[in-house]
């Protein structure tokens, strides 16, 4: 464990210089922040929530400049198409053959602009994109570059023009993060920034090799054993909670799926990464928990009808269940 410490050591800098990059061009949200690093050093599916304006897309675009890799937004709108995202076979008459163009998720940093407003078709071919990391074209299959990332921003459902995402879709995310607004300090700042001063530009400050390696150390983080089976615990307290002690079982339609509990321990394991630690500690858990499970836990219409939120319902899970 003290060589894989020194290691992690070693590895501060790049992160201390991500974060500086980025907060040329936001203010707060550290939230948001570490969430994003989550899912760089993952290799995890972010989807965004929160009102226009909050910055969602600055937020994604300024990590997508600190790293040495292809980027590209895509904004979603509800006359996208599949092979907008995909790509296409031309025909060519000269030759009388088709030629494939390729879509532009053939890039390792996705930004996927308002991700519900797009119909079920654009959404079905992600799906394939962001769990396969593939695409198909025709007959044929194409594999995506590697890294391959999806940082998706969506405004709430109850914004014009928007639509509820699949279940299937949202599970392949392995966070789903909500955002509010700053505070009137940073909102102060934020004023400054955009009209007193100079804006500066964001420099890539770490190459995809390093955002391996640092992947490869994660990796070797310490999880004991009795956190694994706490999380465990977790996990099975949203589906079964009658045996936890909790008398929610009416709000909960269905509990997290398999996915939640290898995502949360690998959250976690970022998470004291990003602490400076190589082992996992139950408050690394909880720190994520929130993130990974609000949109895997699926809620009854008694839920909706009292205003019981995903939130309320693992916050309840937490006082439940036991910490080792």
């Amino acid at each position: 464990m003290e060589h894989i410490q020194e290691k992690i050591e070693s590895k501060h800098l790049l992160i201390s210089s991500i974060k500086k990059e980025i907060s040329k061009e936001i203010v707060g949200q550290q939230k948001l922040v570490d969430a994003l690093l989550i899912g760089l050093l993952s290799g995890g599916h972010v989807l965004i929530e929160g009102v226009p304006g909050l910055a969602k897309t600055s937020a994604v675009k300024a990590l997508a400049s600190t790293v040495q890799a292809q980027f590209k937004r895509i904004q979603f709108t509800p006359d996208l198409l599949p092979a907008d995202l995909v790509g296409t076979e031309i025909y060519r008459p000269k030759t009388g053959d088709f030629v494939t163009r390729k879509g532009p998720l053939f890039n390792n940093i996705i930004l996927a602009d308002e991700i519900n407003r797009a119909p079920s078709k654009v959404q079905s071919a992600l799906l394939e994109a962001m769990q396969e990391r593939q695409v198909t074209i025709g007959d044929e299959t194409y594999l995506l570059p590697e890294p391959f990332l999806v940082l998706a921003t969506q405004n709430p459902i109850e914004q014009e023009g928007t639509y509820q995402l699949p279940e299937a879709q949202v599970d392949r995310f392995m966070l789903k993060v909500l955002i509010g607004y700053p505070d009137k300090n940073q909102e102060l700042e934020i004023l400054k920034k955009s009209q007193f001063e100079q804006k500066q530009s964001i420099e890539a400050v770490v190459s995809l090799e390093q955002i391996k390696d640092m992947a490869d150390i994660i990796r070797q983080i310490y999880v004991d054993d009795k956190l694994k089976e706490y999380v465990v615990n977790l996990i099975f307290a949203t589906r079964e909670p009658l045996k936890y002690g909790m008398d929610i079982a009416n709000y909960v339609e269905f509990g997290a799926s398999p996915r939640a509990t290898l995502f949360l321990t690998q959250a976690a394991k970022v998470t004291a990464f990003l602490q400076g630690r190589a082992y996992v500690t139950p408050q690394d858990i909880k720190i994520v928990a929130p993130d990974v499970l609000r949109h895997r836990i699926i809620l009854s219409f008694e839920a909706e009808a009292e205003q019981i939120t995903a939130d309320q319902i693992i916050k309840s899970v937490f006082d439940s269940v036991e910490v080792p």
